[in-house]
């Protein structure tokens, strides 16, 4: 359980980091080089880069650090956490999980580009999510 709780808080603010950089990208109109030799402007300025008007980094940045500081609290916290906590971290790592998998799908079907930065957040996703299956 620790040694999958380090790891989570690893790859949680790995994809903070990653989804601030598409954020700073993206806000100072920068071109987001693609080592896939894809076009990642396409896939972070389409009409799927926002949720409910919410931009999709900004989601994963919210995500990516609720989970970093629940892990380190469930670290560095001596008692059990209570269930409802568990249950809320565990449903939205389902739900980011998902999100990420709508997402590629939508690279890969709708835009018919791929951003390899993207990819590389669904990654962190679909890690989180296997780990946190295990430890739960």
């Amino acid at each position: 359980m620790v040694f999958s709780s380090v790891i989570i808080i690893f790859i949680a603010f790995s994809g903070f980091l990653l989804a601030a950089y598409i954020r700073h990208k993206k806000v100072s109109k920068e071109t987001l080089v693609c080592p896939l030799k894809a076009d990642c402007d396409t896939v972070i300025f389409s009409d799927y880069s926002k949720f409910f008007g919410v931009p999709v980094e900004l989601l994963g940045m919210a995500y990516y650090l609720t989970v970093a500081v629940a892990y380190g609290v469930f670290l560095s916290v001596p008692v059990d956490m209570p269930q409802v906590i568990v249950l809320g971290i565990f449903s939205i790592t389902v739900i980011a999980f998902l999100f990420s998998l709508y997402l590629t799908f939508v690279q890969a079907f709708a835009l018919k580009q791929w951003c390899t930065w993207c990819l590389i957040s669904a990654g962190f996703c679909t890690g989180i999510f296997f780990l946190v299956l295990l430890a739960a």
